[in-house]
């Protein structure tokens, strides 16, 4: 497997890159603590693509942060539904987030 070279950034570039990622870790950890005290519902999760943190956190990441929900429920749902481990929320199809929504929502 080749490996591609990354780009190089001058410093600038590299310091907004750094913001950016703290940024989406921020806000994927905000939007985790609002799941996990039923501030946020998984409905309003899954209907918020457009936001890219949401968009591109990892499903297993988001089911671990419902109430009662833990490591083990959370990989027995995803194989059930057929969710592939490293699945972000962008890459759920329709019938995936359904059946989501039925089991949890």
């Amino acid at each position: 497997m080749k490996r591609l070279a990354l780009p190089k950034l001058t410093p600038d570039e590299k310091r907004k890159a750094l913001r950016k990622a703290r940024e989406m870790r921020s806000k994927r950890a905000e939007i985790r603590r609002g799941l996990k005290d039923g501030r946020l519902s998984l409905i309003q999760i899954l209907n918020s693509l457009d936001d890219e943190a949401i968009a591109r956190m990892r499903v297993v990441y988001l089911l671990e942060s419902l109430p009662r929900i833990g490591k083990a429920t959370t990989k027995k749902i995803m194989q059930e539904i057929g969710i592939d481990r490293s699945r972000r929320v962008q890459g759920l199809g329709n019938r995936q987030r359904g059946a989501l929504l039925e089991k949890l929502g």
